[in-house]
């Protein structure tokens, strides 16, 4: 009996001496950590994933263990596990290859569509700063100021404006602005120089606790590469006057521990319009990158951005119809501006004790912003026109720091994120101004100095139990904002402060490695202007926003992904600040529902295919029916296309969008109509150097990019009237360019 104890001890000891956990690090050719790495022994079917720094431990691991580490868009690596790996850890390093969408494996992430949206940007790379957004699965995009003033935004049956219910951030930067001189959430990309863009996480709805203001619709945050692999000058010209170069320049080639590389970008435009747009814009933007201890990353990036321009501006159908006007006239062409944005970014991913992870980062932004409009013409002053000038200078200070752990209990794991941040915006000279031919000041509706700041902490938690994971979280947000008015005789700071708490509870539930499920819910919110806040008393300072998504996704064959979702959201106040009259126009509660849905099939090694559509019913809940339509909000959208790599020396792809008729106004008496736009490109790669020629609007189709409802005066009339106004979108535009990598 003493025998068979000491037999048994003795086993239980080489069980544990020869099978115990491995630890190690999976990095890109960069040094920089691959999150969500798949990890697999294959001799025990244990399995891991990678955390934010690359880390991962996997169990019941010995020596001559085959282990397999895989995810999409590298190199798939086979490890033999030595004594020395156990002993010692491991670090290993994967190189990059094409996506084949038959590697992909869906782990249990909460926002797992992120790794679709990887496939997208490798295969389909931006090339102008409107694409940046568009890489988002259902999100519409529209110009209509000269190319210079901030996209319009659509997503799930809302009218973004400029960023209303959407927030967007560049390396954990705010871009939406709060209480800015046009339009709140206004959000101005065009400081991001595309090809610097590494990826994009995106979420739809209000689900996430790291996401705080503006995020009812969702939230997209881009990254940005910490190096490049060539230099690269890059040089195209097309229809219009049309002129782009790019250059981006390693600066450390043969530095092993450091990188830093500087991008810089020239854009100009006369666009299709009778009169010139005169469009230009410089970018500057420059990272560098250090390990500090070999897996600590510091960053530092910096930037400089500037634009000017002239536009057209919205024209009335019945100028084009009655024949006095071209779809590309224009009533008042003394409309455009000037805006430019300076920042700078610090960025610190550090590893804590038991392999937590500490990132944060702290920034600094110089803005200025002129815009000069005239969207009613002759209807306020019969005389001079309704020109007006909306104007701000602000400097924005601001930091984001969180802390992940990750725990075990039992066969539970873990996963807890804290998070804590601020942001100051202080803006002079708020001003919104009736004026002349951009020189003549006629008067001053608005016109003050803003300071708002805003403070936050959070806490999200997620526990892996079997098939599922459960995600609570929580979020916490400080507003104060101050405001004088320099248009009052009288010295007065108005102010006022608000509190609010928003909770999240996420659930997914992974089948197999082809089928996830997903049931998300929490509530969200978007600020109101401080303006609106202080000099009307305004209620709803900070109006909450209550969703609901259900949905999978699905790989039903090795090269076939389909995710879809039906979700619904309701908001507790649809106000729309109109910054071009100084007004807030609340419009109640309000509700939407729809279904989202995406494929992507790899139909070869070399050509690929997308498509995402969005069905969406959104209503005003304070109007009778037959007048609860909510003007401009999308009903139906699709977009998607063809893609080809690698077929001999050439790669390029077939693009398309489409936008539906849709209510322009509450009764629906007057519609914006939809449009669909096809785009093409195709590339010709001859060892170092790429020529390229690509076509927007190939079929050469006459719509209309934006549009409204706007009653106007011309000024030989002697009535207004309410119709559609429309910015025209380009005709047929070709492009050629050259790029050099060297």
């Amino acid at each position: 009996m003493t025998h068979k104890i000491i037999f048994f001890l003795l086993f239980a000891f080489c069980i544990k001496g020869f099978s115990q956990d491995l630890k190690g690090r999976i990095t890109d050719q960069f040094n920089d950590p691959l999150e969500n790495v798949y990890v697999v022994n294959k001799s025990s079917n244990t399995h891991t994933h990678t955390n934010e720094n690359g880390g991962f431990i996997i169990e019941k691991t010995a020596v001559n263990n085959t282990i397999q580490i895989s995810v999409l868009g590298f190199e798939k690596k086979i490890i033999n596990v030595t004594k020395q790996h156990l002993q010692n850890g491991i670090t290993i390093i994967l190189t990059t290859k094409i996506f084949q969408l038959e590697e992909l494996v869906l782990r249990k992430e909460i926002n797992a569509l992120q790794t679709i949206a990887r496939v997208d940007l490798d295969l389909n790379p931006v090339n102008n700063s409107q694409e940046i957004l568009r890489k988002v699965s259902g999100l519409f995009i529209g110009q209509h100021a000269g190319g210079g003033k901030a996209e319009q935004i659509f997503l799930r049956g809302f009218d973004i404006d400029h960023g209303t219910d959407i927030t967007l951030s560049v390396d954990g930067m705010p871009i939406n602005m709060v209480s800015h001189a046009h339009g709140q959430g206004y959000s101005d990309l065009h400081f991001v120089i595309p090809e610097t863009i590494k990826n994009i996480d995106f979420g739809k709805g209000p689900y996430y606790a790291n996401q705080g203001d503006f995020n009812t619709a969702g939230y997209v945050n881009f990254s940005t590469k910490t190096a490049i692999n060539k230099n690269l000058v890059s040089i195209g010209y097309g229809d219009f006057n049309s002129l782009r170069t790019v250059g981006m320049f390693n600066l450390l080639e043969n530095s092993k521990k450091d990188d830093a590389y500087v991008a810089v970008e020239y854009i100009e435009t006369d666009g299709p319009f009778e009169s010139p747009q005169n469009f230009n814009r410089f970018n500057l933007f420059a990272k560098y990158n250090t390990f500090l201890n070999g897996k600590d990353k510091l960053t530092i990036s910096a930037s400089h951005f500037t634009s000017s321009w002239d536009a057209s501006g919205q024209i009335p159908e019945r100028e084009v119809a009655n024949g006095n006007l071209t779809r590309f006239g224009a009533i008042d062409d003394t409309e455009g501006g000037f805006t430019s944005r300076s920042n700078i970014n610090i960025q610190l991913q550090k590893t804590l004790e038991n392999d937590a992870v500490f990132i944060a980062n702290t920034f600094y932004s110089k803005y200025d912003f002129e815009l000069y409009s005239n969207f009613t013409f002759f209807l306020d002053d019969a005389i001079n026109g309704d020109q007006i000038k909306q104007f701000e200078d602000r400097n924005i200070f601001g930091m984001n720091a969180k802390i992940i752990t990750e725990k075990k209990y039992g066969n539970v794991e873990a996963k807890f994120t804290k998070g804590v941040g601020l942001r100051f915006d202080n803006i002079k000279d708020n001003e919104l101004s009736h004026t002349k031919n951009r020189s003549q000041l006629l008067n001053r509706i608005q016109f003050g100095d803003v300071q708002q700041t805003n403070m936050y902490a959070f806490f999200n938690s997620e526990f892996e139990i079997g098939k599922f994971k459960i995600s609570p979280a929580i979020r916490l947000d400080y507003f104060k904002f101050l405001y004088n008015d320099n248009v009052s005789t009288a010295y007065e700071t108005l102010s006022k402060t608000k509190v609010i708490v928003n909770p999240k509870l996420n659930f997914l539930y992974s089948l197999n490695d082809n089928l996830q499920w997903f049931l998300k819910s929490g509530i969200g919110f978007h600020s109101n202007d401080a303006r609106v806040v202080l000099q009307q008393n305004a209620d709803k300072v900070l109006p909450r926003a209550y969703g609901l998504d259900l949905g999978n996704i699905w790989k039903p064959a090795k090269k076939l992904v389909l995710n879809t979702a039906v979700w619904y959201l309701f908001s507790e106040e649809e106000f729309v600040y109109v910054g071009d009259a100084g007004i807030v126009e609340p419009s109640g509660k309000s509700e939407r529902f729809g279904i989202d849905f995406g494929a992507r099939y790899q139909i070869t090694d070399q050509i690929y295919f997308d498509t995402d559509a969005t069905i969406t019913k959104a209503r005003s809940l304070e109007a009778v029916s037959g007048e609860d339509y909510i003007p401009l909000a999308p009903n139906f959208t699709m977009s998607g296309g063809l893609t080809f790599t690698d077929l001999g020396n050439f790669s390029g792809g077939f693009r398309y969008r489409y936008l539906a008729d849709r209510a322009a106004n509450e009764d629906n008496s007057i519609t914006a109509k939809g449009y669909f736009i096809s785009d093409l490109n195709i590339n010709y790669k001859m060892e170092d150097i790429t020529f390229g020629v690509s076509v927007e609007n190939l079929f050469d189709v006459a719509w209309n990019e934006t549009q409204f409802a706007t009653e106007s005066r011309l000024q030989n009339e002697a009535n207004s009237v309410e119709e559609i106004h429309f910015t025209p979108g380009a005709p047929f535009f070709a492009k050629a360019t050259i790029t050099y990598n060297f």
